[in-house]
């Protein structure tokens, strides 16, 4: 069964707030403490494991560990010169681990991350032609190893996700490549994106691009998430994905605290599923591998909710 044909498809949990829970030898940050995507090659090991940790949890989908892979963010650690080694060493990587989980009954998969980077083309931070060198630069190497699928996330306004998904299908289109391609946007919890946008605008600019599926990820959790999912779950007809944080973060004992349990996540999904028909699920900062756990247990035997109106 090919990736896009799965009724309900669960996503993996949190990368940084998991890396920060495991025992990473110092050196192998090279002083470039925050940069994770390069524990790729400085520690490929480490994401191995991170992805193992979730797989056999029960997550479907890896994502790889090249959320800040492109050459914009990687010039802050001054990489920006090993973009295509990072992706590519974040592909290697993620297919060791899903070898070890997938088979013929089972099959797991892996989704190529591309972040929004550290600069936002609707303030200044960036033109649109610099943003699409550095995403195209990034794809071109998560194509050529084979990812099978490409999420677009944390897309924090409509400018940057309009370049980022041009630049993706013209990549796509010139080198034949057939891959789904999930869009995913990032609302705060004043209800619009960073810059004010509403859901409905989000809509109207996605519309026009053939993407797989339009979701939510990041900034709060489920319960904040639910009253743009359920205008997606009204006036989306593809696939809608809900990819949350673990609620609100609060400081416990000196430490950043995801307040949500297993088990709750879990019933907000199986709710998400079960009664408003999303059909691609998984978690974002906060999310455990535990997490991960709570929410295939909680989805065991479900279905998405029909949406009479969605294209196939």
């Amino acid at each position: 069964m090919k990736f896009a044909e799965h009724p309900l498809i669960l996503f993996d949990g949190a990368c940084g707030t998991t890396l920060q829970t495991m025992d990473i030898d110092p050196s192998a940050w090279d002083g470039l403490d925050g940069c994770n995507e390069y524990l790729n090659i400085s520690s490929p090991e480490t994401i191995t494991e991170l992805h193992r940790k979730f797989l056999a949890a029960g997550a479907m989908v890896v994502e790889t560990n090249t959320f800040g892979a492109s050459s914009v963010v990687l010039s802050e650690y001054g990489l920006e010169g090993r973009v295509e080694e990072i992706n590519r060493a974040a592909v290697a990587n993620a297919k060791k681990a899903v070898s070890e989980f997938s088979s013929k009954e089972q099959p797991r998969y892996i989704a190529g991350s591309i972040g929004p980077t550290t600069k936002l083309p609707i303030l200044g931070h960036i033109s649109p032609a610099e943003l699409t060198d550095t995403v195209t630069e990034q794809m071109e190497t998560l194509l050529d190893c084979g990812v099978d699928v490409l999420i677009v996330e944390t897309c924090q306004d409509l400018l940057q996700i309009k370049t980022v998904l041009i630049a993706c299908f013209d990549l796509l289109e010139k080198t034949g490549a057939d891959i789904p391609v999930m869009a995913s946007v990032t609302f705060e919890q004043q209800g619009t994106m960073l810059v004010g946008t509403d859901i409905a605008s989000v809509c109207a600019t996605i519309a026009p691009f053939p993407v797989f599926s339009l979701g939510l990820n990041c900034a709060t959790g489920p319960t904040d998430m639910e009253p743009h999912i359920d205008y997606l779950c009204k006036n989306w007809k593809k696939r809608i994905s809900c990819i949350p944080n673990q609620g609100m973060p609060e400081v416990v004992n000196g430490k950043t605290h995801y307040p949500l349990t297993p088990s709750e996540y879990g019933r907000h999904m199986h709710d998400f599923v079960t009664k408003k028909g999303v059909s691609i699920v998984g978690g974002c900062c906060g999310t455990s591998p535990e997490h991960t756990r709570g929410l295939v247990d909680a989805l065991q035997g479900c279905t998405p909710a029909p949406r009479p109106e969605v294209v196939k």
